[in-house]
């Protein structure tokens, strides 16, 4: 089941004409479920004109504050993203689901040197992730590399330049913009040239532990496919889209599956079209499955197949030894064998 709370907005922040910091306030008895661990989101549930509308958005405070913060743009044609900039207010109440995710840091051993390569809001897990690394050993340092159209399009620039001052000679940073020219910054986009420029340049004498990657699906690529020629092991690169491509051929597909679903315990049966996706004929079939983004960015629709063979339509979440445990992503799979068993509570 698909677990929410609610939870009271404490603070409503703009951070640049487009996007907003939004601060929500966790009771004291809540307090253990919704303990994070840096890079994992949220899932907000709220009605908007009558339609119940799911979205996640990536924590960006630190773990150690009493607060979540998440950071929501306003995108185009984006309903929530325009309701959230738009009318919430200090005092509402949202619906909110404990935080999930697997694009971590778990700050653990010996002090660590971190690069991160953001773009847009993709800098909302880094933030926190960033706190986390540079708390966690006096040791620890971070490269940021983050690229926006322009300073006023660049969200958190103000707590970014706070880090800067509080962790000098161990926080870096590298903007990049698009739209301008900055005195400060390079002119154009991550791509290629620029990681090697950090890592083979600014960075050379630097042996980085991990990369965190965030941001549309061709930065991330593009990034880490760079890192990867350069001899970096695929373990050490960890990331998350915000937004992703859909490829989608189903026309060899057909027939029916047998569907059993285990959830919370309890065993639910359905058939389903084989040219459906899995958490469509799910929900449909009533069955209250934990599930946000449905675009296979977010991860929170996962389960694992216990019997047959579902193919996802896009993966770029899962690795590849979850993968080989079984583990799916609802909203990206269709069934391929005439029956299938999925458990959301084996993850």
């Amino acid at each position: 089941m698909s677990t929410f709370y609610s939870l009271k907005v404490a603070e409503v922040k703009p951070l640049t004409p487009n996007s907003v910091a939004i601060s929500l306030q966790v009771p004291q008895d809540l307090k253990e479920k919704f303990r994070f661990q840096a890079g994992q989101h949220l899932t907000i549930k709220q009605k908007i004109d009558g339609k119940e509308v799911r979205r996640s958005y990536s924590i960006s405070s630190d773990p150690k504050e009493d607060a979540l913060t998440i950071g929501i743009k306003k995108v185009e044609d984006g309903v929530f993203s325009t309701w959230a900039n738009e009318h919430i207010k200090v005092g509402n109440s949202l619906e909110v689901m404990p935080p999930t995710g697997h694009f971590i840091y778990p700050p653990k051993g010996n002090s660590k040197h971190i690069a991160a390569f953001a773009a847009g809001s993709g800098i909302t897990p880094i933030m926190s992730i960033a706190v986390s690394v540079l708390d966690a050993d006096p040791g620890n340092t971070f490269v940021l590399v983050y690229g926006n159209q322009s300073p006023e399009e660049t969200m958190y620039l103000e707590d970014i330049q706070a880090l800067i001052s509080k962790y000098t000679n161990r926080f870096f940073t590298q903007f990049l913009y698009s739209r301008t020219r900055e005195d400060d910054a390079l002119f154009g986009r991550i791509d290629g040239s620029i990681v090697n420029l950090i890592t083979k340049n600014k960075f050379k004498d630097r042996s980085f532990d991990h990369f965190y990657l965030c941001g549309p699906e061709d930065m991330i690529n593009t990034v880490k496919e760079t890192l990867k020629e350069n001899g970096v092991e695929q373990e050490k690169i960890h990331f998350e889209l915000f937004t992703t491509s859909q490829e989608e051929d189903i026309s060899d597909l057909e027939g029916q599956t047998q569907v059993e679903v285990t959830l919370d315990d309890e065993v639910f049966s359905l058939v389903m079209d084989k040219k459906k996706l899995v958490l469509d004929a799910v929900l449909e079939a009533d069955i209250d499955a934990p599930y946000s983004c449905q675009g296979g960015v977010c991860s929170t629709c996962i389960a694992r197949v216990i019997e047959g063979k579902a193919e996802m339509v896009k993966n770029q979440i899962l690795t590849d030894s979850e993968i080989e445990e079984g583990f799916i992503l609802t909203c990206q799979s269709h069934p391929l064998t005439p029956t299938l068993k999925i458990d959301y509570d084996d993850v």
